[in-house]
């Protein structure tokens, strides 16, 4: 066996239906944060680096597509399949307002300010809501989808909006203040996921099986990658962006080189398709959620025998992952034997 393709993650038990949608926080004086949406209809919300679990927001009454949190992870926002999104409070969980829609809301997210949220689903209509004016009607952004929409995100310091399609290819990038299409991202498949680069430089889109990078200043293709199986999610490595992870049908993710597309690593241990994966905001980890219900944080660089048996390099501190992947590891060698 290639050791360097063997990874032991944390695995974050709780939910008890698929998870179809992972948030990390960006880094706050406390630490940073890792929210999952699951058809269960329970958001939880967990230590990012450990997996610990912090809480659950408690109130939806259907399945939970979409999660996400705030700059400073003060609060959360989650779009149900009880046509509503929901804010809470990240500190006490309590609700803070419901925004009730027609019909399934599929994807939501914060604007980089905190100020706004910006909604979409089955209604086939981007919304904004102001977040100071929570009882205010929010903007709509008319004959903004040809379909149902899948993904929502910000960019250009919320100057502009993009959104996918459930049932149709190509990504549709807005400017907020005309509402107008201003670019197409064209895609063959439905694009399922479409994440901002943390720098601002790109977006990664997953569509059908292939994982594409985007010039989000200037819109053109910059890398397309076909993949050996149908993804559903795709994250790039936010700190040096060497690096992206992809995974899908196959139960896998796999953890490739940005420039080459050669594959690094295959991690290996959902027992179902893999809905959600997202870097961590530092890139030493990243997570994935699946539909076996469970969350499983991975190391970007496992341990490698040496230093899962005679501890870490006396120059360096373990992070508590490595503390943790190392004796589940010693764990399941002892097991085996």
């Amino acid at each position: 066996m290639d050791k360097k393709k063997v990874a032991v993650p944390l695995v974050c038990h709780g939910h008890s239906r698929p998870v179809v949608d992972l948030f990390y926080s960006p880094i706050t004086p406390d630490g940073f944060f890792l929210i999952s949406a699951s058809k269960d209809s329970t958001p939880m919300l967990r230590n990012g680096e450990t997996g610990d679990w912090i809480g659950t927001f408690e109130g939806h009454k259907g399945a939970v597509w979409s999660c996400c949190l705030d700059t400073n992870a003060l609060r959360a926002a989650s779009a149900s399949a009880d046509f509503t999104a929901k804010i809470w409070d990240a500190l006490t969980g309590d609700e803070l307002h419901s925004f009730d829609h027609k019909h399934i809301v599929r994807a939501c997210s914060f604007s980089e300010d905190t100020h706004l949220l910006l909604t979409g689903g089955f209604e086939k209509i981007l919304r904004i809501f102001d977040l100071n004016r929570p009882d205010a009607p929010p903007r709509e952004v008319e004959k903004s989808s040809p379909g149902s929409v899948r993904t929502v995100a910000w960019l250009h310091s919320d100057q502009t909006i993009l959104s996918s399609c459930s049932d149709s290819g190509g990504v549709r990038l807005w400017d907020v203040r005309s509402g107008k299409i201003v670019h197409t991202l064209e895609t063959k498949s439905s694009v399922t996921s479409a994440e901002v680069s943390k720098d601002g430089r790109y977006i990664t889109t997953a569509d059908g099986s292939s994982v594409k990078f985007w010039d989000a200043n200037h819109f053109g293709l910059v890398k397309s990658y076909d993949m050996p199986c149908t993804v559903e999610s795709a994250s790039l490595e936010p700190k040096f962006g060497n690096k992206f992870i992809a995974g899908g049908e196959d139960m896998w993710i796999r953890l490739f080189d940005f420039n080459t597309g050669e594959e690094i690593a295959i991690c290996k241990g959902h027992h179902g398709p893999v809905h959600s994966v997202r870097f961590s905001p530092g890139g030493e980890s990243y997570a994935s959620g699946s539909e076996d219900g469970t969350v499983r944080i991975w190391q970007t660089q496992p341990p490698t025998p040496t230093t899962a048996l005679n501890g870490p390099n006396k120059h360096s501190s373990p992070s508590p992952l490595e503390v943790v992947a190392s004796k589940l590891e010693d764990l399941h060698v002892a097991n085996k034997d």
